[in-house]
This record gives C-alpha cells, sequence and structure tokens, in this order.
C-alpha cells in the first residue's frame, strides 16, 4: 500500500468546509430575512446579508485554498461566521426562536472545529459582533417570534444539523480508513507487499504457542534467493528491487490463504504455514521454486532466479520458537550446500537433540 492513500489531498480541507458552510447559511439567510422583513432594515443591510450568505462561502474557499494552513485559516473563517452570527442576532432585535437557533448552529460549528476551548473563542467573537451591531445600527429588543418566523427556523433546524452530522460521518470513515492503512503499512515490507520480520516474528510465535498448546501441526520454510549479490553486481540494484518484487508477488501467489509468508532479511524470506505437515509444505514450495525459476526479465534477459528453501515442521518437544527457526536455518544451509536451486527438509528431532533443547528451557 502506497503512502499517498493515507495523506490528505491538498486543498481538501478547503473544500470539505465549504459545503457545511454554504448549506448553512443558505438556510440561515431564511431565517434572518423572515425577521427583517418585519423590521425598518436598510439596503445595505440587505445587502450584506445577501453578501455573507452567498459569496462569503465562495471568498473563504478561494481564500482557504491559496492559504499556508488551510486548518489555521478555516479556524479564523468559523470565528468570522461567529461574530457575523453575533451581529444578525442583534439585528433581528434578539428575536428569541431565530437567536437561539443561530447561537446553538454556531456553537455547534465551533464545537466541530476545535472543541469546547474554541466555543468560547467563537461565544467571545459573536459578543463582538453583537456590539458592532448596536453601534451600527442601534439597540432595540424585541424578543416575539411570529408564526411565520418560527417556520423560517425550520430549514435551519432540520438541514444544518443534517448536513454537520454527514461532514463528520465522512471524517470518522476517512480517520478509520487512515488508521487502517497506516496499521497495514506498520506491519507490511514495502517493496515486496509481504509482513516485514517485525510483524511476521509475532505471527510466528502466536503460531508456535498454539502448536505447542494443542500439539497441532505447523511446518516453517526459510528461504533464500540465490546469489542474490551477484544479481545487484552484474544488474543493478533496479533489476536487483524488481527480482525482490517478483519474488514477493510470486510467493503470495502460490500460497495458501491461511499462509504467512514475509521478508525476512534482504534477500530471504519466511513462511508459516499452519496445519501443514513438512511433505504438504515441500509441494506448496516446490511449485513456488519451479515458478521462480521459469522468470523472465525483459530489462535483464540473461538473468536467471533460483531459490535455495528449507522446511522444518514444528516439533512439541522443541523448547521455544528459536528451536524452530534454527531447525528451518538449518535445513536451508544443507540445500545451499547441496547445489542451491532446492528444497530440503530438516530432520526429525532425536531424543538426544530433544533433551538438549528442553535442558536449555
Amino acid at each position: 500500500m502506497n503512502l499517498s492513500a493515507v495523506v490528505t489531498r491538498p486543498g481538501s480541507f478547503a473544500v470539505r468546509a465549504f459545503f457545511p458552510r454554504a448549506i448553512g447559511l443558505a438556510v440561515g439567510f431564511i431565517c434572518v430575512a423572515a425577521v427583517l422583513l418585519d423590521r425598518q432594515t436598510p439596503g445595505w443591510v440587505w445587502g450584506l446579508l445577501v453578501g455573507f450568505c452567498f459569496i462569503w462561502p465562495s471568498l473563504a474557499l478561494s481564500l482557504s485554498q491559496r492559504a499556508r494552513s488551510a486548518t489555521i485559516s478555516e479556524r479564523r473563517f468559523v470565528l468570522f461566521d461567529s461574530l457575523m452570527g453575533g451581529f444578525w442576532v442583534a439585528t433581528m432585535g434578539f428575536n428569541v426562536l431565530p437567536s437561539a437557533m443561530l447561537v446553538s448552529m454556531m456553537a455547534m460549528n465551533n464545537t466541530a472545529t476545535g472543541g469546547a476551548r474554541f466555543v468560547l473563542q467563537g461565544l467571545l467573537a459573536q459578543l463582538i459582533g453583537a456590539g458592532l451591531s448596536v453601534l451600527v445600527l442601534g439597540f432595540e429588543f424585541s424578543p416575539y417570534t411570529s408564526q411565520l418566523q418560527m417556520y423560517a427556523c425550520l430549514p435551519m433546524l432540520v438541514v444544518h444539523p443534517l448536513t454537520i452530522g454527514m461532514v463528520l460521518y465522512r471524517l470518522a470513515s476517512q480517520l478509520g480508513e487512515n488508521k487502517r492503512a497506516l496499521r497495514s503499512l506498520s506491519r507490511t515490507d514495502s517493496l515486496t507487499g509481504l509482513f516485514n520480520r517485525g510483524y511476521w516474528n509475532e505471527l510466528l510465535q502466536l503460531e508456535f504457542s498454539h502448536c505447542q498448546a494443542t500439539r497441532g501441526v505447523a511446518s516453517l520454510a526459510l528461504i533464500d534467493l540465490d546469489n542474490f549479490k551477484l544479481v545487484n553486481d552484474r544488474h543493478g540494484h533496479v533489476i536487483g528491487d524488481e527480482l525482490l518484487r517478483q519474488v514477493g508477488q510470486c510467493i503470495r501467489r502460490n500460497l495458501r490463504a491461511e499462509d504467512m509468508p514475509g521478508r525476512y532479511g534482504g534477500d530471504e524470506f519466511c513462511v508459516v504455514l499452519p496445519g501443514a505437515r513438512a511433505q504438504d509444505a515441500w509441494e506448496v514450495l516446490e511449485r513456488l521454486r519451479t515458478e521462480i525459476a521459469a522468470l523472465d526479465f525483459p530489462l535483464a534477459p540473461k538473468l536467471s532466479a533460483s531459490l535455495s528453501i528449507g522446511i522444518a515442521e514444528c516439533d512439541p518437544r522443541m523448547s521455544d520458537v528459536l528451536a524452530w527457526v534454527h531447525a528451518a536455518d538449518s535445513a536451508l544451509y544443507d540445500a545451499k550446500r547441496l547445489g542451491r536451486n532446492r528444497i530440503s527438509l530438516a530432520q526429525p528431532l532425536q531424543r538426544d537433540d530433544a533433551a538438549v533443547a528442553l535442558a536449555t528451557d
């Protein structure tokens, strides 16, 4: 998985903030306009209301996309929204229901933007906005809400919380996807797509413990890419990386669904095969060895690849997981000693060997 999959695209934060603002201000316009219609409202106030509700969202989007930090600029814009919200509350003469709607919706926006502390900053901005309205238009207290004004509040009451909820749901879903992607990246070798050694070691220990506790069956295979250093020396590291990548793909393609492959080192791979006797593991890995031997490399026509593989079956007499790894490693050594490009099975643990292994426990 590519790291870019978990990185937010440039400008996406600004776009994500645009739609709740545009929808919220559009339904807010209905709420405020219904009150201003009953008042002697100057033309410039109507112009300000139209500009704020229908032009400001696009302007905020443009400014945020050009800003060095969309997050910082968006927090400032939300505070400006709060300031203007306070302005409209005072301009409406503190009409009870529309004012309560505006204050509660702004509190919702502020909470979603920066938590409880940011709500306090938003309240301060609202007080400043209300003060500006009183300074410019004078103070008037008209708390009565008509039936028409109640109906005008319904779109905001229904649409705005739904919009905020959808945005938060999408954020939560994206966060979950990012966590899963990061978890996968922390467990996976980026070149081969197999488990990295640290995570694979955990799986190996779990399988060994399971076998010891249940007297179950499992096999461990250590795989060495023959003469890989010569490949790098003769063909370069780009071809070497491509070879490792193809080997990783072949391993995933030839193993069973329950098998657990990993990259053990630079040119070494490892596989845990749960429920497989050594002979069963041999049949699985022989298919892999045959496919690797038949690989073609268009960028290096003379290049050929082969695998040496050592297989060890888990034995309940083994003292710990290192004894299992040692058995597979010894089998791998035998495969190399006998000429490479072959599979070697570890010898069953003899009684004397078992006594030594248990004595070290």
